[in-house]
């Protein structure tokens, strides 16, 4: 089995205001995106940056055989949201955006506006007999925005409190994602097949992407890897360590490449896990064109600016 995850980039039908410009542009694109999926073919492959529900049914119809279609109800303000793409049924567990009832609403901007959902919907889904429990994510960017849809700041104390607002929403998004990876777990870790992947829009160290984790002391390459503990029931492994040095990263952000995009598998699947990659198997280092601030100069791009990460399981 392949799980994977990828940042589709801007999949819109033409003709709107973030999408391709015209009918060329946009089958350049989803010829570009499915060329991929199929040589990558993966079993269940969460997705991100959907912002049109007719333009992924487009690209399944792109792609051998049928494919089954999950899609989050809770876009963000461009309409982009999660789903998956799967070989087999899937049974939606949980579409939600709430963050832990203990959980204070986070600042957002100057004006001290607020909120307390995530910006985009976490979707959940179970698959198969086993059964897999998978949910897939899209933390908030890193890449900021600041009022009137300014991509710079006016001065750089501007910039360092988008800044924070933006990592306010992260980490929230994260405690809430987190609270949704709980409940799939369901304390039973050590008999579940239990993953969460999406783009975590922060690298493997970042406290963002730790909340995830759950109780310390296990990761992959630690010397507590390898001893069971009480913990085990309730971690989640980020599979990034597995991936060759060489292809850690999935982005490449003004030439500097960056692992934003995770798989973290429960107990039961970590110790099943054959290989991990990013881009396609066997490829080497994935090919990435470096982009800066604006995400309106990828416009109608073909492809995606990020690549595919994947996990191979045993059984």
């Amino acid at each position: 089995m392949l799980l994977g995850t990828w940042n589709l980039e801007n999949l819109y039908r033409p003709g709107g205001p973030y999408g391709p410009k015209d009918e060329a542009a946009y089958e350049t694109k989803l010829a570009a995106l499915a060329a991929v999926i199929t040589e990558l073919d993966p079993t269940l492959l969460g997705v991100q940056e959907v912002g049109d529900p007719e333009a992924l049914k487009d690209l399944a119809g792109m792609l051998d055989d049928d494919w089954h279609l999950a899609l989050s109800e809770h876009p963000d303000s461009r309409g982009i949201r999660v789903g998956f793409l799967s070989r087999t049924a899937v049974t939606v567990l949980a579409d939600t955006t709430a963050f832990p009832a203990e959980l204070r609403p986070v600042q957002v901007d100057d004006s001290g506006v607020t909120v307390a959902r995530a910006g985009r919907g976490f979707l959940a889904v179970e698959v198969g007999g086993g059964p897999l429990r998978v949910a897939v994510c899209h933390l908030k960017s890193k890449l900021l925005s600041y009022p009137n849809g300014r991509f710079q700041p006016r001065d750089e104390g501007e910039r360092a409190r988008y800044g924070a607002y933006a990592l306010y929403r992260r980490a929230a998004e994260a405690t809430a994602l987190r609270a949704l990876a709980d409940e799939l777990l369901d304390g039973d870790g050590r008999a579940r097949d239990v993953a969460v992947l999406g783009d975590l829009n922060d690298e493997v160290q970042a406290a963002t992407t730790q909340i995830l984790l759950g109780p310390p002391g296990s990761e992959i390459g630690t010397p507590g890897y390898e001893k069971a503990d009480k913990g085990d029931a309730a971690r989640l492994w980020d599979v990034a360590p597995l991936i060759p040095p060489g292809q850690r990263y999935s982005r490449v952000n003004s030439g500097r490449r960056e692992l934003i995009d995770h798989v973290l598998v429960s107990h039961r699947l970590v110790h099943r896990v054959t290989a991990a990659g990013t881009g396609l198997p066997g490829e080497g280092p994935p090919g990435l064109p470096s982009v800066g601030p604006d995400p309106a100069e990828r416009r109608g791009a073909p492809g995606s600016d990020h690549a595919p990460v994947w996990i191979r399981v045993g059984g």
